[in-house]
């Protein structure tokens, strides 16, 4: 038997306590993400982005980390990208939808 090297030269073993870290961190992230909640009513406008940026942050995260994005091939990141950015497309379009519609009040 072969003792070669070559097939796992593209593999990355990442730490457990890594692994400790970033979820200790989700776990915080969604511990502030309940607090701001209770803050809804003094966040006002910001409240719905400071839960968009808090939940954009705890994405990374699990992409980075647990779907090993962060050791994968530029390619595949690009790939990530792209569909994080098609969909901010779609959901930004929906929303202008929304907002730009005409509220029509009923005559009867």
């Amino acid at each position: 038997m072969a003792t070669n090297h070559e097939d796992t030269q593209g593999h990355h073993v990442t730490p457990f306590n890594v692994y400790i870290k970033v979820a200790g961190t989700l776990f915080a992230l969604t511990f502030l993400t309940v607090i701001a909640h209770h803050f809804n009513q003094q966040l006002g406008a910001l409240a719905a982005p400071v839960a968009f940026l808090i939940a954009t942050v705890k994405a990374v995260l699990v992409m980075l980390w647990f779907m090993h994005l962060k050791y994968d091939t530029v390619t595949n990141r690009v790939i990530f990208g792209a569909a994080f950015f098609f969909l901010s497309l779609l959901l930004g379009f929906c929303g202008l939808d929304i907002w730009s519609r005409v509220v029509e009040v009923s005559t009867l």
